[in-house]
């Protein structure tokens, strides 16, 4: 019996993540390869790590062999030989077209791996290589903008259509400002846009972009130079500033620095906030968001922020909170958690000892608690896995503890945790992740010690994370993935 193509393109949507169950499905037939290749090739470069030389040569091949006659013959005329006489095997399908985001950065760290061809020749290529995605046969719903780009962007041909649909941009402040000026008048449906802080250069360009355009709901400010004492106050400032034609939409929000305006009192539509703090210093100057109402957030995550700030935040808040990441421990807080987001799902907190009852209430108030991350290393690890077997919820069975170098648990106390854990009824075999804070903390025993309980189906599965790098806060199961070159896989 024939599979409906639409039913089995919905089937492949669902494992857009998985793979190499993706990889398997390109071997069935013709055209379950066909659908799989798009999926796989739509986002290419966003989804997909692509960081080592040979991966980007083989893509860069591939991407080479799409030029059209026309291009070729420019390419051999100004002396520039990028194709071998062995190397013209037919590509099975027009992987172009199945492209949906446009990352110029890939492209520029593809040809910066050129060997053989003058510096002073690498923009030709790049011109060929772009008018192969900037035409008016294709539409793009994501764009990176690299730092330096050398062309310009917005007087290729076909721009306005290959942007037109465009949902989400990336760009940094090392991009030149007359490229993004340019684009603002082309680009205006962006809905998600990521801007990164490198150089603190003030780059109004992206202002510019930002208030251009008509329906933006989700922002993310991203410092870069995260710990840097140096910071662009006024030009922050301007960027929270030009959120102000966006408050009836934008619903998520990210920035790196405490907020400068009262702009957040404006957002009152977010569903989520994320702040990472970079200063040191920050229990001083938060007066301007005491009494803050977000009445229906969801996510909230942050980080240097004080807890009578977050414990008011909190209490404004509609009771729709179902994500919480803070490092602060403060009994108030905790309990303004457990009193307010009776729907709370995932949980990342840092403890100290003397607030460990609290964590005990707020395991017994939010029933549908889900997910829990502690990390801290001021506590008795005994004493909070009792806590955790006798009261946590009975959804409650996914967990990640962080193990500071000498404020691990005892082996003892985590066999006695497993062993507790197996009496509950019902008993739901945990997904454990250890975040590794020093690479010098031996965890070897603890590897032995839950494989044996892993055979024992009281933990399902497990992973040491060194450093807290390979996992997002609330993320169990991992979805980064390396990537495969499809063409070689199929052919």
């Amino acid at each position: 019996m024939r599979l409906n193509e639409d039913v089995l393109v919905l089937i492949l949507e669902e494992l857009r993540y998985d793979k190499k169950t993706l990889y398997s499905c390109l071997l069935v037939n013709r055209t379950w390869c066909e659908k799989t290749v798009s999926i796989l090739w739509r986002f290419l470069g966003r989804y997909n790590s692509i960081d080592n030389v040979n991966s980007m040569n083989i893509l860069f091949n591939v991407i080479i062999k799409h030029l059209s006659k026309e291009s070729k013959d420019l390419l051999k005329n100004q002396g520039i030989e990028l194709f071998k006489e062995t190397d013209q095997k037919k590509l099975l399908f027009d992987y172009i077209n199945f492209w949906k985001c446009l990352d110029l950065q890939l492209l520029e760290r593809m040809l910066s791996h050129i060997k053989n061809v003058e510096e002073i020749k690498i923009p030709i290529i790049r011109n060929e290589i772009l008018k192969l995605f900037i035409n008016e046969n294709k539409k793009f719903i994501s764009l990176t903008i690299p730092e330096n780009l050398n062309c310009q962007l917005h007087r290729i041909s076909g721009v306005e259509h290959c942007f037109s649909n465009l949902e989400t941009l990336y760009c940094n402040d090392n991009t030149d400002q007359n490229i993004l000026e340019e684009l603002s008048k082309i680009i205006k449906s962006t809905k998600k846009f990521i801007f990164y802080i490198k150089q603190h250069n003030n780059n109004f360009g992206v202002i510019t972009l930002i208030e251009s355009q008509k329906g933006l709901n989700d922002v993310r400010f991203i410092y870069v130079k995260y710990n840097s004492s140096i910071r662009n106050v006024p030009f922050f400032k301007a960027l929270e500033e030009s959120l102000i034609k966006h408050i009836d939409t934008i619903q998520h929000l990210r920035i790196y620095w405490k907020p400068i305006t009262k702009i957040l009192s404006y957002l009152v539509n977010l569903l989520s906030l994320e702040i990472y703090s970079s200063n040191p210093y920050y229990n001083t100057n938060w007066n301007h968001l005491e009494n803050l109402s977000l009445p229906v957030l969801k996510i909230l995550k942050v980080q240097r922020v004080p807890s009578n700030i977050l414990t008011s935040l909190i209490e404004n808040t509609k009771g729709y909170i179902t994500e919480i990441s803070i490092v602060v421990d403060d009994k108030s807080l905790i309990r303004a958690i457990y009193q307010n987001c009776k729907n709370l799902r995932y949980l990342k907190l840092s403890l100290l000892n003397r607030n460990i009852l609290e964590l005990e209430n707020l395991l017994i108030n939010c029933k549908f608690l889900n997910g829990l991350v502690i990390d801290g290393y001021m506590f008795k690890w005994s004493e909070l896995f009792e806590i955790l077997y006798k009261s946590s919820p009975a959804g409650l069975f996914k967990f990640k503890f962080f193990f500071y170098y000498t404020r691990t648990p005892e082996l003892e106390s985590l066999k006695l945790f497993f062993d507790n854990w197996n009496k509950r009824i019902p008993m739901h075999p945990m997904l454990l992740r250890t975040i590794q804070m020093n690479q010098y903390v031996d965890v070897v025993q603890y590897f032995d010690l839950i494989e044996k309980y892993k055979t024992k189906g009281i933990v399902k599965d497990y992973y040491n994370d060194l450093y807290e790098n390979d996992f997002e806060d609330f993320e169990w199961i991992q979805k980064k993935r390396k990537f495969i070159l499809v063409q070689n896989f199929v052919d």
